[in-house]
């Protein structure tokens, strides 16, 4: 005998569809909202003074542990790649969410652990009088816990950050609504200032804890904030538009340089008979490809129509036989790489926090002599942030709407321009960085202090915001600079890979900044000692910030090479069209005149 169907269940599908409550709206996005911002918050409070606690607690040098965290920031700049093709092709982008948050508050308890639990690292050094103190160096199982934790971590952003934005949008997407765009417009608008906020909350607040109350409610923390993540997060499942996964782009693409490399051995047909040779669909505006990058052409060259298309006009073998499309959109991204190189050295340069945060909590942090605050070493970060939100307020508020009304139209500096301004003020932000250092370095051994790195030099720590603030500034012009670049530069299908290009250059970044930072370590020994030494008073930081400072001088050189080849952008050719079109009616009312 069947069981009688839920009252409650009954009583909904017996309501006209009219008043059931759509899924969806805005009831969804303070979850959405929250599980990011929470996520933020945690995974930039640990980073910040993660350097003092590998070489306080687990006795790595700067070196080894500078490389650990380079790895970490690495990897979780990389695993949104994959975040988003598990997402698009197999688990839709709640489940991806979910799983993800599950994934970084693990992570963020095994951290947690390291610091509540002696046994899991090594035993602290107590020394006695008359010896010297060494601490015993990690075992295999310690460092192996912790770097799970750190896996965890990288796992969970890399599911989060790809696919909240996304997300968020499905649940406000609604093409009947006259007011879609506006909506979306301003979702992304508190969005991105949500993300902000709890970047400025991590640098200051999760720090400020960890400097006066230590790494065990330091480390514990962040673990609730991403405990409730998850909950708030889960909670309103039943609230949320899931759509249905699609065929990933990252398949597509790499179905076209397949299939380009398998026919590589056809001969491209001529002019006069392209277009009953190249595979399009039916509904596609590319009948045929470019002719640039002729060489991709070969992936959709049909060569039996009977044995490579099927009865639905689909190929039968992917990745055999694509489309114009698929081969356009590759050649889009191929085009875009070199430019897309050239703000890899920015991120180098950003990526060197932890030796700046040696060089703060060596300095004076006192905001003024009468004052007994001092800011936390690892808060130094937030002047990168301010810097980077104040340019894109002044930018958008003041700078162009002044601009447009001096010049009588319509200004704004092309992407090209900004991008490069970009990575010269980032090369000056290296340059700033070595002067300090070598102040710093020079009052340090001037006041006896050359083998004391825990002592505090008598000059001030506000030396170092200009640094910060060039860095915002030049994030701010070449980081949005390049986001902007590559959503003008590609076909509307490939949005999501135009955000997930400027992530991934972070990683490839910090995989090479691990490589510069050994090798100048391992090169500039000289009597034992080298340029990178864990006593920031004995090391030469100056020195390598200037080969840094020089790297990035080369740099801007081979951007504005890049930049020539690629040619106008989009933006370029569309500003040369209305120009023209203005010439010509100027020239006809001369006439008529």
């Amino acid at each position: 005998m069947e069981n009688p169907p839920d009252q409650t269940e009954s009583k909904e599908m017996m309501l006209p569809p009219r008043t059931r409550r759509p899924k969806g709206g805005l009831l969804t996005m303070p979850f959405i909202i929250a599980n990011e911002g929470f996520e933020k918050v945690a995974s930039y409070g640990l980073l910040q003074n993660m350097i003092l606690y590998l070489m306080s607690d687990y006795g790595l040098g700067v070196v080894k542990g500078q490389t650990v965290l380079f790895m970490w920031v690495a990897a979780t700049n990389f695993m949104p790649l994959v975040g988003a093709f598990l997402s698009d092709s197999y688990l839709g982008r709640f489940l991806t969410i979910a799983i993800a948050s599950l994934s970084s508050f693990l992570g963020m308890v095994l951290l947690w652990l390291t610091a509540m639990l002696p046994q899991v690292k090594p035993s602290p050094c107590i020394a006695s009088a008359g010896t010297n103190c060494s601490s015993p160096a990690a075992t295999s199982s310690q460092l192996a816990l912790l770097y799970s934790a750190f896996a965890l971590i990288s796992i969970g952003s890399g599911g989060i950050r790809p696919c909240s934005l996304a997300f968020g949008a499905d649940q406000l997407d609604n093409k009947e609504n006259p007011k879609n765009e506006r909506v979306l417009e301003s979702f992304f608008g508190w969005y991105y200032a949500s993300s902000s906020v709890a970047v400025l909350i991590a640098f200051t607040v999760i720090v400020y804890i960890q400097d006066h109350l230590g790494w065990r409610i330091g480390f514990g923390i962040p673990a609730i904030l991403m405990l409730l993540a998850s909950i708030v997060f889960a909670f309103a499942s039943p609230l949320y538009v899931k759509r249905n996964v699609t065929k990933s782009l990252f398949t597509g693409l790499a179905q076209a340089a397949v299939a380009a490399y398998v026919n590589r051995k056809l001969m491209l047909p001529g002019q006069s008979d392209s277009y009953g040779c190249y595979h399009h669909l039916e509904d596609s505006e590319l009948k045929a490809p470019s002719d640039k990058l002729r060489f991709l052409n070969k992936a959709c060259v049909i060569r039996n129509r009977d044995e490579d298309i099927g009865s639905d006009g689909l190929a039968l073998n992917p990745w055999r036989l694509c489309t114009t499309d698929q081969v356009e959109e590759l050649k889009a991204l191929v085009k875009v790489i070199p430019v897309w190189s050239t703000g890899i050295m920015m991120s180098i340069n950003v990526s060197q926090n932890s030796f700046q945060l040696l060089q703060a909590n060596s300095m004076d942090r006192r905001l003024s002599n009468d004052s007994t605050f001092k800011i936390p070493a690892g808060s130094f970060g937030m002047f990168t942030i301010i810097a980077l939100i104040s340019w894109v307020v002044l930018y958008d508020r003041a700078i162009l709407p002044l601009a447009s009304k001096i010049r009588g139209r319509p200004v704004r500096i092309n992407v090209k321009i900004r991008m490069g301004l970009g990575l010269f003020i980032s090369f000056l932000a290296m340059a700033v960085s070595a002067t300090v250092e070598h102040y710093r370095r020079r009052t340090a051994i001037s006041q006896g202090l050359a083998n004391n790195a825990t002592a505090t030099v008598n000059i001030s720590a506000m030396w170092l915001v200009p640094q910060y603030v060039l860095h915002g500034l030049a994030e701010a012009l070449t980081g949005i600079g390049q986001t902007e670049f590559f959503y003008t530069e590609f076909p509307k299908s490939m949005s999501s890979i135009a955000a997930a290009l400027f992530g991934l250059g972070m990683a490839v970044a910090n995989i090479l900044a691990s490589v510069i930072l050994n090798v100048v370590k391992n090169s500039s020994k000289k009597g034992g000692v080298s340029w990178i030494e864990d006593n920031i008073n004995k090391g030469h930081y100056d020195y390598y910030y200037w080969v840094l400072a020089i790297m990035s001088f080369v740099n801007v050189i081979y951007y504005v090479a890049c930049s020539w080849s690629y040619g106008p952008t989009v933006d370029q050719v569309r500003n040369d069209k209305v120009n023209g079109v203005r010439e010509e009616e100027q020239d006809e009312v001369v006439k008529i005149n």
